[in-house]
């Protein structure tokens, strides 16, 4: 073939649109840094969410309800069931959200994504500056 003939096939296809890459799926259950909780992440709605499943290390001496949250109405809520990842959304090569932090009662900026080994890269972020945990699949 010549290369009269292929310019205008290369041309065309140069000039179509770029397929959207979709982050891959977070859903499932996941160990936290440390093994310390479990966090399961599902649908919720259009996006993403995560709920402690379960402590699987409680932190000596640490109550096991939420009891730094800045709302007074929210603090005797148990860490079991607590929403820690909300509103998180397919941004293309990751899941953007919102990340709640029950140790510090404070929420951040959030984006997660899978790595290549299958865990899960999460990082809270407050302005350019995040950081970053691994969390582990749970079978």
């Amino acid at each position: 073939m010549s290369f009269k003939r292929t310019a205008p096939i290369i041309v065309a296809a140069l000039a179509l649109p770029a397929t959207a890459q979709a982050a891959h799926p977070i859903a499932g259950r996941w160990a936290t840094i440390e093994g310390k909780a479990i966090v399961a992440i599902a649908p919720c709605g259009k996006a993403m969410c995560g709920r402690i499943e379960r402590i699987v290390k409680p932190t000596p001496g640490r109550p096991q309800n939420d009891y730094k949250n800045p709302d007074p109405a929210l603090r005797s809520r148990p860490l079991v069931g607590l929403p820690l990842l909300s509103g998180f959304e397919d941004a293309g090569s990751q899941w953007k959200g919102k990340i709640y932090d029950p140790e510090s009662g404070k929420s951040y900026a959030s984006k997660v994504s899978r790595n290549e080994d299958g865990t899960l890269k999460v990082q809270g972020c407050i302005s350019i500056f995040c950081k970053t945990q691994i969390w582990t699949p749970v079978r």
